[in-house]
């Protein structure tokens, strides 16, 4: 996988995390290669998230025209989310890792990864920022009735913006 963006763009991480990096990037290649890993999202995701997810004609809300709404609201967890996050976990077993870190900011992010994480038996820290925490507190107790551990960000502005 190329690690540049354009004929100008490139990624700048510490180099003690190139190595890890470099092992993630190898994996994904060979997973997208390998049938096994995209039938077991497809299987997840009717079995365990919920998809698919209906399409909802808008007539109300737009009455001289056909608007339809996609309710991904309806996944489990409430959001799209847990699509990523299920990708994330399926890869991180395959690579034979036990934990997973993620951050949030209105947590649900943190509500999918820490969803999936006890649905894999995997450990799961999520930083998310102090002033976040206390205004989504029904997010941060969510994640923590699935196990994971929120560790608040108390620099910068502690809010995801």
């Amino acid at each position: 996988m190329s690690a540049t963006y354009g004929s100008y763009g490139g990624r700048y991480v510490p180099e003690t995390l190139i190595p890890a990096l470099d092992e993630l990037s190898s994996a994904w290649e060979a997973a997208l290669a390998d049938g096994s890993y995209r039938a077991e999202l497809d299987h997840l995701a009717r079995t365990y998230a919920g998809r698919p997810t209906p399409l909802t004609l808008a007539e109300r809300f737009a009455p001289s025209n056909r608007l339809y709404l996609k309710r991904e609201d309806l996944l489990h967890t409430g959001a799209h989310k847990l699509n990523n996050a299920l990708g994330q976990a399926v890869l991180a077993r395959r690579l034979g890792k036990q934990r997973i870190v993620a951050e949030t900011g209105a947590g649900q992010h943190g509500v999918a990864t820490a969803t999936v994480c006890a649905r894999f038996g995997l450990d799961c820290v999520v930083y998310m920022g102090s002033e976040d925490m206390r205004r989504q507190r029904p997010n941060v107790e969510r994640m923590g009735l699935l196990g994971a551990e929120v560790r608040p960000v108390e620099f910068g502005t502690r809010t995801l913006k």
